[in-house]
């Protein structure tokens, strides 16, 4: 089910947990399952579970709280626009607005090619830098006026 590059991963990830505290490891191996598969699907969760000793629910807990992880197929590329109040006051709805338009989504839709899902997020910790966003979890960007927003849709249409 993961690679054995992975599956690597998430070994030295449990290495840093006592041998009966494997299920400390579950966000590490959340993270690096949904790299390798873009996304958590119910077969890749029981994986988790499975390779942690943990009941699958347990997994799809975690999976399903916390909004870095996606339990459904999302685009090449997602990009997460903090909505937060500091970041609504310096530009955000500006920013979700024209990301809207430009991509042709709203929130929580990917784009009919597949490339790009635009998804609503909380607190990125860069009130300053408003209005700021993230690519796939990933990659941060800040100060997100429309030419920046053009300039970061041209880069990862390539």
């Amino acid at each position: 089910m993961l690679s054995t590059e992975a599956l690597k991963e998430i070994d030295r990830a449990l290495g840093k947990y006592p041998a009966d505290q494997k299920q400390s490891a579950v966000m590490s191996a959340l993270a690096v399952a949904q790299d390798e598969h873009g996304w958590l699907s119910p077969e890749v969760i029981q994986f988790v579970a499975d390779y942690l000793g943990m009941q699958p629910i347990a997994v799809q807990e975690v999976a399903t709280f916390y909004t870095m992880y996606e339990t459904s197929p999302v685009g090449q590329h997602k990009i997460t626009l903090c909505t937060n109040l500091p970041c609504q006051l310096s530009g955000a709805e500006s920013a979700a607005d024209y990301l809207k338009q430009k991509l042709g989504i709203d929130f929580n839709e990917t784009t009919p090619d597949g490339k790009f899902t635009l998804k609503e997020g909380e607190c990125f910790g860069a009130c300053g830098d408003s209005p700021v966003l993230l690519v796939n979890n990933k990659r941060m960007c800040s100060f997100m006026s429309h030419e920046k927003i053009d300039q970061l849709l041209e880069e990862l249409s390539k």
